[in-house]
């Protein structure tokens, strides 16, 4: 696929994803489809271990673009293709077989907040804010996401007012990993990607898809379904190439096998 709206570029298996649809990084229904091939091919990709989402400029999402609604919504039916390609582009991120990092470096509003849920780790730069909005619009969604992270009664505030809620609030509660300068949100970010990036390729496969299946279940369903997961990577050569690793005192040199 040609990418219009979206910069992907991949250097010691981490892949910089960056939302390029300046001034705001609205998302359309053409970024949310690149979006989605991207992630997808990611998954797919040998010489990507992990990814970092972010957007250019100094904001991470505005959100939906509004402005491309009437052009959208012409026929009956054309809402609903309209939805299943945005949740598509969220569960993209979600479903992706590598982890993926948030580095927001700017506000992150309705659907742009909705990104940032959907990664795996979440970093802002210090004059990030995250927001709900559509009620100001007059429309209603979001409630979900918002629950991801916050406790009722600061979701529900959100939800029915569209408040703002800072970068250094988010730290302070414990959503984000880290808030930083503008500048130094990347470097961040990717301390975090090389962490990751130096792990057997396969476990980290294996983490990913057991963190998202283990929401669902039950204590004691999620604690045999890892056990099961242990059995079955203790079994493969990166397993046993980390054990010697520690044993000899050495960096392990892993196959993915």
């Amino acid at each position: 696929m040609e990418l219009q709206t979206v910069k992907l570029t991949v250097a010691d298996y981490v892949a910089t994803v960056e939302m390029n649809r300046p001034p705001v990084n609205a998302q359309n229904a053409q970024m949310r489809t690149e979006l989605t091939w991207v992630f997808d091919t990611i998954s797919d990709r040998d010489d990507v271990r992990v990814a970092i989402l972010t957007g250019t400029g100094n904001m991470f999402s505005a959100g939906a673009d509004i402005k491309e609604r009437p052009a959208v919504v012409k026929a009956p039916g054309d809402y609903l293709r309209h939805n299943r390609v945005t949740r598509e582009c969220f569960y993209s991120i979600k479903e992706c077989a590598k982890p993926v990092i948030a580095a927001v470096n700017g506000p992150a509003m309705g659907a742009g907040y909705a990104l940032m849920v959907f990664c795996d780790i979440m970093l802002a730069s210090d004059n990030a804010f995250v927001s709900m909005p559509e009620i100001d619009v007059g429309l209603s969604g979001g409630a979900r996401m918002l629950m991801e992270l916050f406790p009722k009664s600061k979701a529900r505030r959100m939800f029915f007012t569209g408040c703002r809620v800072s970068a250094q609030e988010l730290y302070r509660l414990g959503v984000i990993e880290a808030c930083v300068p503008r500048e130094q949100l990347m470097d961040e970010a990717m301390k975090i990607a090389r962490e990751i990036a130096a792990k057997s390729p396969l476990a980290m496969r294996f983490a990913k898809d057991d963190a998202n299946t283990i929401e669902e279940l039950s204590l004691r369903d999620a604690y045999r379904y890892e056990q099961n997961i242990t059995i079955a990577l203790s079994k493969t050569e990166d397993a046993r190439e980390a054990q010697m690793a520690f044993i000899e005192k050495r960096p392990p040199v892993f196959k993915g096998r």
